[in-house]
């Protein structure tokens, strides 16, 4: 079996977002499962990924659970998303002023089948919906989580018209049901 790092391990997608980017690692599977490499500096950095990651998280949730839209101003993180099991739609959204696409969001499915995985630079809000019965979802961040820092944009914005796929009553946390407009939240420059 060849190794990753002899073959490369990643295909990187363009998305209608600049900067977030589509990754498909190479899966090397058989009759024993498969293996995939899930982040490698120097892979990473030949297709533009040069951030450092500080910190890994996990989130379990339930079907129709939607975590977001979040992201920090005053220590801005960039988060690598995939999706161990079950099935999400994972949401970016671009907060940079001076970018074509401020404003706009775009969706992904990530799950534990297809192995996608998602970069979304530092400058976007993130956020997803479970689309299985569960999910487990690992993400790695550039920066340490501040929660005096953690900005929360309404996940239903009417401006914003983030088509979330429902398939039944979504179920918020009081923080997120708490986040403000899109027209009234904090952006970057």
């Amino acid at each position: 079996m060849e190794t990753p790092a002899a073959t490369g391990s990643i295909k990187k997608i363009e998305t209608k977002l600049a900067g977030v980017l589509l990754l498909e690692p190479r899966v090397f599977g058989d009759d024993r499962g498969f293996f995939l490499e899930s982040y490698n500096e120097r892979t990473f950095a030949d297709i533009g990924i040069h951030d450092r990651f500080v910190q890994d998280n996990h989130s379990y949730s339930e079907r129709n659970v939607i975590r977001g839209l979040h992201y920090q101003v005053g220590q801005p993180q960039g988060k690598l998303i995939r999706v161990i099991t079950g099935e999400i739609l994972d949401v970016a959204l671009d907060l940079r002023r001076s970018s074509p696409t401020f404003g706009k969001w775009e969706s992904f499915s990530l799950s534990g089948e297809n192995k996608l995985m998602v970069w979304i630079p530092s400058g976007f809000a993130h956020g997803f919906r479970v689309a299985s019965k569960t999910a487990h979802v690992l993400y790695k961040a550039t920066n340490f989580y501040a929660p005096d820092e953690e900005c929360t944009i309404a996940w239903n914005d009417s401006q914003l018209k983030i088509d979330w796929k429902m398939a039944g009553e979504p179920i918020v946390s009081a923080k997120d049901q708490g986040g403000v407009a899109f027209s009234k939240a904090l952006t970057f420059d």
